[in-house]
This record gives C-alpha cells, structure tokens and sequence, in this order.
C-alpha cells in the first residue's frame, strides 16, 4: 500500500473534533510513510487532512477540477496538484493514484465519492479497502440505511463488508493493511472509466 485516497467536506463542520481527527488522520498517513491523495483544496477538512499529512513530512496529492480552482481555492503547497477537466476525471484519477479509500465527515460530494468508491469494489473495478472514519457515530444513520437497504434485498448481505468503519485513524489504517478483498477482479481491465 503506498498511497490512500481521503474524501472529506470542504467545510469544517459544526464540531471541532472533526477537525481533530483530519489532523490525526493526515499525520498517521504520513508518519507510516503512505502517501494522501484527496481533493486539492485548502479549506474545510480536506484542507485540514492535507495540512496535517504536509506537515508531518508526507506525499500529498491534490486532484482538482478547472471549474472548482476559484470556488475551492486550490491549496498551493502541494507534493503535487493535478487539474481535471470534470468530477468524473476527478474520481477515475484519484482511484488510480491510490490504494484505499477513507471518508472522513462530509456532504453530497464526500458520499458520492465514497458509494462510489464502494460500488466499484463491489462490481470488481478494484480490490481496495473502502474505509469510514466514524467520528462521533457522524456515520450512524448512512450505515442504517446500508442495513436496512440490505434487509430490503438491494444489498447482498456480504457487500456490507465492503464498508470498513473505526473511530480511530490508526485502527483504520491497520484494518486496510490486513484487507483482503472479498470479491473477484472483473476479467476486463481494472481501470476505473473516465467518462466525457
């Protein structure tokens, strides 16, 4: 494992501790010598994550859209920052640069990232460790709705395994270092699609 893909709002939220926490989680990425790769602003808890990884001496790999440049401020101190041309660019090269995926607290653009994350791993795209940082049960209610989306026949009971949940930035990175995927790797290429 070299590189771990964060999602996270680029606000902070209402509550310090998510704060808290995106600095232990960019620390210990960079104090186990794994590089970051997340969205490229330097606000919010994305900002934050990045920060905390650079500061600790890590690799820290932004991933912005052209369109989000002026709206997100992208962060101007990174190991490297790639410019795309569409969220779904976004997505495909932030998988590509990475071999795990945390969702640390965030909105409509942090759950996208993570279902899709998941769904790719659940049809096979990749054998990726798809991981939540559950700070004080933010992840409560979204992994009720995969329990009862499960109960409903949507989601095969072993699929929700595919959802790794800590509280903890460390017991989450050493549950991807012992993942083993439970699925198969699809036949055709394993490159998630960059779509137009």
């Amino acid at each position: 494992m070299r590189r771990i893909c964060v999602f996270a709002g680029s606000s902070l939220g209402a509550r310090p501790v998510y704060t808290d926490v995106a600095q232990a989680l960019g620390s210990e990425i960079a104090r186990r010598g794994l590089g970051l790769v997340y969205g490229g602003a330097s606000r919010g808890l994305m900002g934050v994550v990045a920060d905390a990884a650079l500061a600790a001496g890590g690799e820290v790999i932004g991933v912005l859209p052209g369109g989000l440049f002026v709206r997100e401020v992208a962060h101007q101190e990174l190991t490297e920052l790639f410019e795309v041309g569409s969220m779904h660019e976004r997505k495909a090269l932030m998988a590509q640069l990475s071999d795990g995926f945390i969702a640390l607290p965030g909105g409509f653009g942090t759950c996208d990232e993570l279902f899709e994350a998941v769904t790719w791993a659940q049809i096979g795209i990749h054998q990726k460790p798809v991981g939540l940082l559950d700070v004080r049960d933010y992840f409560a209610t979204l992994l009720a709705f995969v329990a009862h989306a499960s109960d409903e026949g949507f989601i095969p009971p072993t699929h929700t395994n595919l959802l790794l949940r800590e509280t903890d930035p460390a017991a989450l990175l050493d549950a991807f270092a012992r993942y083993q995927s439970p699925q198969e790797p699809r036949a055709e290429p394993t490159t998630p699609p960059v779509l137009p």
